[in-house]
């Protein structure tokens, strides 16, 4: 006879295999752009990650909600780990000769996982400084006002958190240095303000999915 397979999946590890893989995502393929609106000859593009940020965060105060601020800073680390290995293999993949088999596709390949070191930097930079911040600025929030609004904690956090990742990567990826200060300030506020509305924007969209990982997770914890 054979055993019967345990296919149970342990929810915590479920939510934090979704949020690194929601990283890793946004870290690969966020830097393709699409057309999202278009008001006369002015087109507004986003990053294809603007799907996949807000889930971020939002797991982030899911997390800290159920399980507290230290969990959720350990699942951050872990992330930043993660990451860290994916970049650092990636360099190496795109720098090791390709075999005769592979030589057409090398191009591609390198094109692909060999974004632009400042821009890897950038938004590596920008994850690691607002992760950490909307963590905090949720627990600190939590702590004031309770255990109530959790709609209202987890959009203030990632509408405060969301800003600082718009404005870091934005500043560190395309500030130009022959251009003067003012110059880059209006040009890089042109990108930072429509960009982080619209990432608030689908952040409030994901609100009920924060209702229903805290409670999916508490169900768990029940037991």
């Amino acid at each position: 006879m054979f055993k019967k397979f345990d296919l149970k999946i342990n929810r915590l590890d479920l939510i934090i295999s979704i949020y690194i893989a929601c990283v890793a995502i946004s870290e690969l393929m966020g830097a393709k752009t699409f057309p999202l609106l278009h008001i006369g000859k002015f087109t507004w593009n986003a990053s294809v990650a603007i799907f996949i940020i807000p889930i971020i965060f939002s797991i982030n105060d899911a997390i800290v909600e159920v399980f507290g601020v230290a969990r959720a800073k350990s699942v951050y680390r872990s992330s930043l780990v993660a990451i860290i290995m994916f970049m650092s293999f990636a360099y190496l993949a795109i720098n090791l000769p390709p075999s005769s088999r592979f030589l057409a596709s090398e191009s591609a390949y390198d094109l692909i996982f060999g974004q632009s070191m400042r821009i890897a930097f950038a938004s590596l930079t920008a994850f690691s400084i607002s992760d950490f911040v909307d963590i905090i600025i949720f627990e600190k929030i939590k702590k004031r006002i309770g255990k109530k609004a959790l709609w209202f904690r987890s959009n203030l956090s990632n509408f405060l958190s969301q800003f600082v990742d718009t404005t870091v990567f934005m500043f560190l990826a395309f500030y130009a240095f022959d251009k003067g200060f003012r110059n880059n300030l209006s040009f890089l506020f042109s990108l930072i303000i429509p960009y982080w509305l619209l990432k608030c924007f689908m952040s409030i969209i994901e609100t009920p999915f924060v209702y229903l990982a805290v409670r999916w997770l508490k169900g768990e914890n029940k037991k």
